[in-house]
């Protein structure tokens, strides 16, 4: 049945992935009209003028904006520190809430916000959106049905441009505003990806994390942590800010060096790209692949503007749909409840040296 345009707000037009948010809302065709709330009119007035398709009205009173009965669904991009006493306002006010990651500074800010969106029954998301791009979707499938058999090891790595490329001065590196550095604002997407594919749990974590790229910032560049599962696999993350011949920006494809590597009794599923994993290798000596044990397979996303790309669309389609009651949401907030909860038991490890247990649902 077709549904009537739903209006839609962006909080905050100033983070790192405002602007790509909003060209998702101008992307689908569910979006009517975008109401936009910042508590800096100039910058909402440059997001209008660079980027106003569909946006029927702007807002520095958020009290304003949340009291708007049309208002169905709230994508909101604040600085880590803010962002939750916010999130829990849009819940309150009854709005389905995708927030961007990590939620909070701390998986203990996290929790207050899930808290609220169970008190009050709105729904809660949170963008770790890589979800649903083709390569990570066939992983997961292959893994589901038993392809590489038990999981022995998860091997992975992602690597990207240096500090200095991307504004030391930006509250990213400022561990008051941010609460942690490359686990907390890339490393979660790995983190979560590893959960999504295997549909193991991480129930300990030992790490050691450093600040090395001779930056003024008091947050971690650098981390390697070493998993431990619920199903007794292991794991590593090695994620740094460290290539520094690959320029600067957030939408940068070249910006990247990841790797992937999930072993199983059976086989092995890896992938070796700049960017999103795109490139999948499988091997396998399950029965279902006796003909061909080794499988390539190719499959870049397709492109729109929206962030993400198509598949990026279709992580806020879901998202909406289930807030409409059909179908589930690719997140939800114990996801990112769950990242947080690994990255803390990251920077405890580091600090004590010992290795941390993780409290799991």
């Amino acid at each position: 049945r077709s549904m009537q345009p739903i209006t839609a707000a962006l909080l905050g037009v100033e983070h790192p992935h405002s602007l790509a948010h909003l060209r998702t809302l101008q992307a689908l065709p569910e979006v009517g009209e975008i109401l936009l709330w910042d508590e800096n009119a100039q910058a909402l007035a440059a997001a209008v003028e660079t980027q106003g398709a569909k946006v029927s009205a702007t807002f520095t009173d958020l009290d304003q904006l949340l009291a708007r009965p049309d208002l169905f669904f709230v994508i909101a991009t604040l600085r880590n520190d803010r962002g939750p006493d916010i999130f829990i306002r849009v819940l309150e006010a009854g709005k389905a809430l995708m927030a961007e990651k990590p939620i909070g500074r701390t998986a203990a800010d996290t929790a207050r916000v899930i808290a609220a969106a169970e008190r009050t029954g709105s729904r809660l998301g949170v963008c770790y959106q890589n979800r649903t791009l083709p390569g990570v979707q066939l992983m997961r499938q292959l893994i589901g049905d038993g392809l590489i058999g038990p999981l022995i090891s998860v091997e992975m790595r992602m690597i990207t441009t240096r500090v200095a490329a991307r504004n030391p001065g930006h509250w990213l590196f400022s561990n008051a505003y941010a609460g942690g550095g490359i686990l907390s604002w890339l490393g979660c997407h790995y983190i979560d990806m590893i959960r999504y594919v295997t549909g193991d749990e991480i129930v300990a974590v030992s790490a050691e994390v450093a600040t090395r790229s001779g930056e003024a910032i008091d947050v971690e560049d650098v981390a390697t942590l070493s998993l431990r599962f619920r199903s007794g696999a292991i794991g590593s993350l090695h994620a740094g800010y460290m290539m520094a011949l690959s320029g600067g920006g957030y939408h940068n494809k070249a910006g990247y060096d990841t790797y992937g590597g999930f072993n199983g009794q059976l086989g092995r599923i890896t992938w070796s790209s700049a960017g999103s994993p795109t490139k999948i290798s499988a091997e396998s000596i399950h029965p279902a692949w006796a003909s061909a044990p080794q499988r390539l397979f190719d499959m870049p996303s397709a492109e729109s503007p929206a962030y993400g790309g198509v598949s990026g669309e279709n992580f806020m389609r879901g998202f909406i749909q289930a807030a409409q009651g059909q179908g589930e949401a690719w997140t939800s907030g114990s996801d990112a409840l769950q990242a947080a909860r690994i990255i803390d038991a990251a920077y405890e490890s580091s600090r004590t040296g010992r290795r941390i247990e993780i409290v799991t649902p």
